[in-house]
């Protein structure tokens, strides 16, 4: 090994000194006890046979290697620390029946879990089983602390622990009277369920139980720990199933109210992930007890961004049905969420906005929610987030059910037209909420009062968007899209002077939609050259192309497709 520096060489000193004092007071002690037993009367009836029955606590192999241990510790660790010779040593100090020794190798290991950069060998797992089971708490809380700071710097496989035979002594720890026992093994086992196999282990182990009982202890470490593993075991399915039997709802129910941020957000996400299975709706919403839903409701309020925002989460999980989404808007969901809209918080935002998707879904939800205070602010949410597709995606998908609504003209007056047409500039083709967008605008253009608010708003790069978008026939849905608001808007003068600037491009589209297998694109495309051929311009352009010839393609098609009709219903009549 290179130079240790001051620090470290500071800490090694520390460490033979508390060894070395150990060690003295241990053969002090042993001493007293001996002559304090060798005065006993019941010792001078047969003193021989007395001698027999005690045999040193210290056995001779162990003394020889804690001297050499020691030895190797003053050298300064020119030997490695994960050497053959310090793990033979290891063995022999964490096997020992001598507390004092277990003491000396959980010390140590304790040591080289704060300092270490490389991976533990596997074979320096092995003296943790004898370290875990220690009767000494002193060794217990070295061991399961040197243990969490090893899984948490990765310097150890986490699946492997498992496999070495570690989990059973970890989760009895979760038994100790001690709470930085307890504090530790919640770690691990914490730690230890990010794995899949791992979860499966830990249940299988009856893990469960003891954690549950943790996750309501009064020490807020172990209560973290405890909820935090909770979380983690929740990402199994199986696993859900035993916690809900084994009654983790009203125990991860009643720490969403904890004063600790913290076990709040631990056990909203463990909810959160119970509600993404509707198997266990109904355990969640009792009928006649609406406990966890009004809670949740309440930690939408929270000044922490993660609770509200996970809150969020669970409520979007669990709003399934029409009812349990009717009932989140009567118990005034609404404020909160436009409070979380306007959030500095990307993933607060992002959460609350879908959670408003999930309700605008509901016809019966869609009256409440198309109110000014909503309209305006999605459409500046569409402003200030045009470049976040999950943003402009949940808010175009609002828009455009809300306009499903009598309150459509609310939409219309409010900024959430311009925020649609100028998050196109900003999305690229290949995003989903691109669709969402073009599809929203295709819905609100079927009304004059919207098309007028859109042509209000159309310039050169809109136009040129529009245009471009409707010629990537590749994306189908947003193209036919484009295509439609375009037509829609033709009928004014402003879009039509827009429209002669890229005159090959809309002719291109068309020939393309013409000779589209899809008949909606055929009638779009159709409806579309008979309205610009009224312009001079268009209509030039359109005698010197493919156009007349495609036409007649589809207008041979057709006569086809009429006489096999006519020939389907006769055959039908007969």
């Amino acid at each position: 090994m290179g130079q240790l520096c001051s620090r470290c060489m500071q800490l090694l000193r520390d460490f033979v000194a508390f060894v070395q004092r150990m060690s003295s007071n241990l053969v002090h002690l042993i001493k007293e006890c001996l002559i304090l037993i060798s005065k006993c009367s019941c010792l001078k009836q047969n003193s021989s046979k007395a001698r027999q029955l005690y045999k040193p606590i210290l056995q001779p192999h162990e003394r020889v290697t804690a001297q050499e241990f020691l030895q190797h510790i003053e050298a300064g660790f020119e030997m490695s620390p994960l050497g053959k010779e310090s793990l033979e040593a290891l063995r022999t100090l964490a096997f020992s029946e001598n507390p004092g020794l277990q003491q000396s190798a959980a010390l140590y290991y304790l040591h080289m879990s704060q300092h270490m950069s490389v991976p533990l060998p596997v074979e320096h797992l092995e003296p943790f089983y004898a370290l875990l089971r220690s009767a000494d708490l002193e060794v217990q809380q070295m061991s399961s602390l040197s243990l969490v700071n090893f899984l948490l710097e990765g310097n150890i496989d986490k699946e492997l622990v498992v496999q070495m035979g570690l989990l059973e002594p970890i989760l009895d720890l979760l038994e100790s009277e001690d709470p930085t026992v307890q504090c530790n093994s919640c770690a691990c086992t914490m730690t230890l369920a990010v794995s899949e196999s791992n979860r499966e282990a830990i249940g299988a182990a009856q893990g469960v139980t003891p954690l549950l009982a943790l996750a309501k202890s009064y020490d807020p470490r172990v209560q973290q720990n405890a909820v935090g593993a909770i979380l983690n075991l929740t990402q199994s399915e199986k696993i859900q199933q035993v916690l809900c039997k084994e009654g983790a709802l009203p125990v991860l129910a009643l720490l969403l109210e904890s004063p600790d941020s913290e076990v709040q957000y631990y056990s909203c996400a463990a909810l959160s992930n119970l509600a993404a299975n509707a198997r266990h709706h109904e355990a969640m919403l009792r009928p006649g007890s609406r406990f966890l839903l009004r809670t949740l409701i309440s930690l939408l309020s929270s000044s922490v961004d993660k609770v509200s925002s996970q809150a969020c989460v669970c409520l979007r999980n669990l709003a399934a049905s029409a009812d349990i989404q009717a009932e989140m808007v009567a118990e005034d969901v609404l404020p909160k969420l436009l409070s979380l809209l306007a959030s500095r918080s990307e993933d607060v935002r992002r959460a609350s906005i879908a959670l408003l998707w999930i309700l605008s879904q509901h016809p019966h939800n869609q009256d409440t929610l198309a109110c000014a205070e909503l309209t305006q602010s999605l459409g500046m949410l569409l402003s200030a987030h045009k470049r976040d597709p999950v943003i402009v995606g949940h808010a175009a998908c609002i828009i455009k059910n809300l306009s499903l609504s009598k309150n459509r003209q609310r939409i219309i007056d409010s900024p959430c037209i311009e925020g649609l047409l100028q998050t196109m500039l900003s999305t690229d083709v290949q995003e989903d909420s691109l669709h969402c967008v073009t599809s929203c605008l295709a819905e609100l253009a079927k009304q004059e009062g919207a098309t007028l608010r859109m042509v209000q708003w159309m310039d050169e790069p809109l136009t040129k968007c529009l245009v471009r978008l409707a010629g990537h026939l590749e994306h189908a849905d947003a193209s036919f899209q484009a295509a439609s608001i375009i037509q829609h808007m033709m009928g004014h003068e402003k879009m039509m002077l827009l429209l002669k600037r890229h005159i090959r491009e809309v002719q291109a589209y068309l020939e393309n939609f013409l000779a589209h297998r899809e008949l909606r694109f055929q009638q779009l495309g159709l409806s579309t050259f008979c309205r610009l051929r009224e312009d001079p311009e268009f209509s030039s352009a359109f005698r010197k192309s493919q156009v007349a010839k495609l036409l007649e393609q589809v207008r041979q098609e057709t006569e086809e497709t009429q006489e096999l009709l006519r020939a389907a219903v006769c055959h039908e009549d007969s």
